[in-house]
């Protein structure tokens, strides 16, 4: 047998093994379509520049959190994407590492940007919550298009209303803007429930338990106006269902994805990267064309049609709000119980 010097073999080891140690990033986020996006549109150019390996954990915001909490001081998961509420959660509970500076963050909205999330994560795209209806009815009645948050309250529409409970986060948007307009907020919750128990509840058909349940109601003619997202109404648009989407002269509520960079992670730089192209123009433009989410970056280019699905260029999103969600968790039990006993019996 021929013998190998152990200077050949050390050689032997060095070159073989940068091939073997491809860093690994684990990144959790949402399943179904934005999965197969994320995994064959957005991820690869990142893994050829940095010669790493993304492997994706699919789970609703609720499920990644709960993985987060698992896996305290231990965490397998580099860069977690969840839905700006959970979100919060998690940096309440210490999960969420600091964002890095970066030139790419003087480019995102103030709405989305690091510091909205107290410099522990950044938006990742925009979805508005305001009103969605039926053009076709609307013409057949001879009503004008919806505009405020408070046609939702007119007597016309008994019986022709829907919006999930607020155990969604679009009906949760709902009671919050009530409360605004009513003189309270997130900190007075009960001038909300004020208004949905007395004007909005005799025009409810029934608290949609999905949006699959809400298009359908849609389709069949059961309801004219909803509380829904834009990214769904448009979706049903493009069904051919004549429903249009309308930002509230009030204000729509942001809803935000957000992504973080999981804290004590075993590749902190990389996962800093990572959020940082995620919320890079290149990649926005392919979340708003794939996934209808608006772009956090303010140098995002969109085409007209993709630019007129999603909220899109500073008008639009500057006239959009945010709700406090630190306040919202901690009472969220409470409204949901007060939801139950009054308002959806």
């Amino acid at each position: 047998m021929k013998q190998v010097g152990i200077p050949l073999i050390l050689t032997a080891m060095a070159v073989s093994t940068p091939a073997l140690a491809q860093e690994t990033l684990f990144l959790a986020g949402y399943g179904g379509s934005f999965q197969k996006t994320m995994e064959e549109k957005i991820l690869p150019p990142f893994e050829a520049e940095h010669d790493v390996t993304v492997t994706y954990v699919a789970g609703r915001s609720a499920e990644t959190v709960a993985k987060l909490q698992a896996q305290q001081g231990n965490q397998e998961i580099n860069v977690a994407i969840v839905d700006d509420g959970p979100m919060f959660q998690a940096i309440e509970f210490g999960f969420c590492d600091t964002i890095a500076d970066a030139p790419v963050y003087s480019n995102i909205y103030e709405l989305a940007g690091p510091e909205s999330f107290s410099g522990k994560a950044a938006g990742l795209g925009l979805i508005a919550t305001g009103i969605t209806y039926n053009k076709e009815s609307f013409e057949k009645n001879g009503w004008d298009a919806p505009k405020s948050w408070n046609d939702l309250l007119d007597s016309k529409f008994e019986q022709r209303v829907s919006s999930s409970p607020i155990g969604g986060t679009y009906g949760l948007h709902m009671l919050v803007k009530f409360a605004q307009l009513n003189g309270g907020g997130e900190n007075d919750i009960e001038p909300g429930f004020d208004l949905v128990r007395e004007k909005l509840v005799p025009n409810v058909l029934s608290w949609s338990s999905s949006n699959d349940q809400l298009a359908q109601m849609f389709q069949s003619g059961e309801i004219d106006i909803a509380v829904w997202g834009s990214s769904r109404a448009i979706a049903l648009k493009n069904t051919g269902v004549p429903v249009d989407f309308v930002y509230p002269e009030e204000g729509a509520v942001a809803l935000r994805s957000a992504v973080c960079p999981v804290v004590d992670n075993n590749e902190p730089e990389l996962s800093q990267a990572l959020v940082q192209y995620l919320v890079s123009p290149e990649a926005q433009a392919i979340l708003a064309a794939e996934a209808g989410f608006g772009p956090v970056n303010k140098e995002t280019k969109l085409t007209d049609e993709v630019a007129a699905s999603v909220p899109y260029g500073p008008e639009t999103v500057n006239q959009m709000t945010s709700v406090d969600w630190t306040v919202i968790n901690e009472h969220r039990a409470d409204w949901t119980n007060e939801w139950n006993r009054t308002v959806e019996r």
